[in-house]
């Protein structure tokens, strides 16, 4: 039976979603916990590699087991096994030809700044602090250039299984989250480069501050060169928001 599952972690000890050696990883630990369960060793394949550090509410993965009982219970069995940090919150059998990866439509990324003088102790591991104050206008104006499809060259590199640093964007938009000096990034697209969204944030951040202006930041994008884009934004402000599938897969 093939199971697709939706994962949320806290990704702060992590070396990110995929299997390495001799670190911890999303992937290895949920390997493991399986392995446990089902006494052999189990694959599982997520619908994409966050970094070391980020976080996910929505990630999804897939798996082939051969499980006698209900997907409840396997659920139940893979959460206890799990540490706090991970947690499986949906468990489904699918479609044999479902595929976490290949079977996306698009992705959903979320990034967090917190933009007030004093730092948060509690938010520091989920939030970027920029202590000098952002223009909100700026920052969508720029992010205006991102929608369609363009070469993302100039913001991060391919990722594995293809050479193409061409990517769709659907939606890109900042907003006033709450409490307030909460800004969020959304961007929604068919699948994103190698860093490419912490490094479009570093840089937006750049138009925020009125340190380059918006067409500045359309021209870096045009230009396909990754030596004119900002710093790259810290891993601990991004989160894996949802995963969008065709309705037979949802």
């Amino acid at each position: 039976m093939n199971y697709k599952v939706v994962v949320e972690y806290d990704g702060t000890l992590y070396h990110g979603w995929q299997v390495q050696r001799g670190v911890l990883t999303i992937q290895g630990r949920m390997e493991d916990a399986l392995g446990r369960i089902l006494r052999r060793p189990t694959r599982v394949h997520g619908a994409g590699r966050t970094d070391a550090g980020v976080h996910a509410v929505g990630q999804v993965a897939h798996f082939f087991a051969d499980w006698p009982h209900s997907a409840a219970d396997l659920q139940r069995a893979c959460n206890a096994l799990l540490p706090p940090d991970i947690t499986i919150t949906s468990l489904q059998p699918n479609d044999d030809d479902f595929h976490a990866r290949f079977s996306a439509k698009s992705k959903t990324y979320m990034y967090t700044i917190l933009n007030k003088p004093l730092r948060s102790p509690l938010g520091r591991l989920y939030s970027w602090h920029v202590p000098q104050p952002l223009d909100i206008k700026g920052l969508n104006d720029a992010a205006d250039h991102l929608k369609g499809s363009h070469d993302f060259a100039a913001f991060g590199s391919p990722t594995d299984g293809t050479s193409s640093t061409v990517r769709e964007i659907f939606e890109a938009a900042w907003s006033e989250g709450v409490p307030p000096g909460i800004l969020q990034f959304t961007i929604r697209g068919t699948g994103f480069l190698r860093y490419m969204v912490r490094s479009l944030v570093g840089t937006l951040v750049l138009v925020g501050r009125a340190k380059i202006s918006p067409d500045d930041f359309h021209g870096i994008l045009i230009s396909c060169d990754r030596s004119k884009s900002g710093p790259t934004a810290p891993a601990r402000g991004l989160c894996l928001h949802s995963v969008d599938y065709e309705a037979r897969w949802e």
